[in-house]
C-alpha cells in the first residue's frame, strides 16, 4: 500500500542508538585488517547475543560466517559486516508486510498490547497515516477501564481529524466494539482501528476478554478482523518474544507494531521476532508525532542497523 513509506535515510536517523551500540560492539572484535579465526567467531558470537539478535539467528549467522570462512570466500575481519548484511536480508522470505485489506466494507484494525507499550500513540499514527491517505477512519475506545485511556484516544481523535466510538468509563468493552462496527458500515467508513485494554500477557481472564472482543467484530463484519496488530516496546528486549506468543495464543496475532524503536539500544530484537515467530513485523514507530511510523523494510532496518 505504500502509506508509511520511509527512505532508508530515514531510518540511519531514527536508529542512531541500536546502530551506536552494535558499531560499538562489532569495532570490539572486529579489528580492521584481522584475519579470521574461530576465537574472532566465538566472540562475534558472544557479542551479537548481547545485541539482542537472538541466540537461533545468531548461531545460523555465525555457522554461515564460518562454512565462507572455511571455504575461501571471506578471510578478513573486513569481510563480514558486508557478509551479515546480505545474509541477513536473505533471512526474510518475500511477504506482504503491509496491512490486510477488507475485499469490501470497512477494513477492521484490532489493536492489543500491555500498558506502557505505546499502542494509543501506535494506533494515532495509523490512523493519521490513513486520513492522509484520503481514507476514512473510526476508533473505537474499548480501553474503558482506565477513564484516562479513552480520554488519551479522544485527544488523539480529535488531533488526527478521524472520528470516535465511545461509552463511559467501565462500559463493556465489547459493547463499545459492537456499535463502533454499525458505526463503521453505516458511515461506510474505510477503516475501523479497535483500540483494547492494556493487559499484561500473564491475566488470562483479560486475555479471554480480548478473545471476546475479537469475536464480537467478526460476528459483524464479514473477515473481521481483517489485521490483529500486536504494539509491543522494542526498549522490553527479548520480554518481547513471551509476549507475542501469549497474544497471539488468544487473539491470533497478524502482524507486530514495533513502537518505540528510535528510543533504544536494542533494535535487534527486530531479527529476533523473525527468528522466533511466525509473526511479521509490519510497523515500526521511530518518534513522537503522528508521522513517525514506517513499514517495515528489511533491507532498508539491515542497511540502517550498519550504516
Amino acid at each position: 500500500m505504500g502509506f508509511f513509506t520511509k527512505t532508508v535515510q530515514y531510518l540511519k536517523d531514527h536508529l542512531s542508538k541500536t546502530r551506536s551500540r552494535i558499531s560499538s560492539s562489532l569495532a570490539a572484535v572486529l579489528p580492521m585488517g584481522h584475519r579470521i579465526d574461530n576465537e574472532l567467531l566465538d566472540d562475534l558470537e558472544a557479542t551479537l547475543i548481547s545485541d539482542d539478535i537472538g541466540v537461533e539467528t545468531t548461531e545460523r549467522l555465525i555457522e554461515d560466517l564460518r562454512s565462507a570462512w572455511k571455504a575461501g570466500q571471506i578471510t578478513q575481519s573486513d569481510d563480514i559486516i558486508p557478509f551479515l548484511k546480505t545474509r541477513m536480508k536473505s533471512y526474510w522470505p518475500d511477504r506482504d508486510r503491509q496491512l490486510n485489506i477488507a475485499p469490501s466494507g470497512p477494513t477492521v484494525i484490532l489493536v492489543a498490547g500491555i500498558n506502557g507499550s505505546g499502542k494509543t500513540t501506535s494506533i494515532a499514527k495509523l490512523a493519521a497515516n490513513l486520513r492522509g491517505n484520503g481514507k476514512s477512519v473510526i476508533v473505537a475506545a474499548c480501553d474503558t477501564f482506565r477513564a484516562a485511556a479513552v480520554e488519551q484516544l479522544s485527544i488523539w481523535a480529535e488531533r488526527t481529524g478521524v472520528q470516535i466510538v465511545k461509552h463511559k468509563s467501565g462500559a463493556d468493552p465489547a459493547a463499545v466494539a459492537y456499535d463502533a462496527c454499525q458505526a463503521a458500515v453505516s458511515r461506510g467508513a474505510d477503516f475501523l482501528i479497535v483500540d483494547t485494554a492494556g493487559r499484561l500477557h500473564t491475566q488470562k481472564h483479560l486475555m479471554e476478554e480480548l478473545s471476546k472482543i475479537r469475536n464480537v467484530v467478526a460476528k459483524q463484519i464479514p473477515g473481521a478482523p481483517h489485521e490483529v496488530l500486536l504494539v509491543i516496546d522494542a526498549t522490553t528486549g527479548q520480554n518481547a518474544i513471551m509476549q507475542a506468543k501469549i497474544f497471539t495464543e488468544s487473539i491470533q496475532v497478524t502482524g507486530i507494531f514495533l513502537a518505540k524503536l528510535d528510543g533504544t539500544a536494542r533494535g535487534g530484537i527486530v531479527i529476533a521476532i523473525k527468528d522466533m515467530l511466525d509473526i511479521p513485523v509490519k510497523f515500526v514507530g521511530l518518534g513522537e508525532t503522528p508521522d513517525d511510523i514506517a513499514e517495515f523494510d528489511p533491507d532498508g532496518f539491515v542497511e540502517a542497523l550498519f550504516a
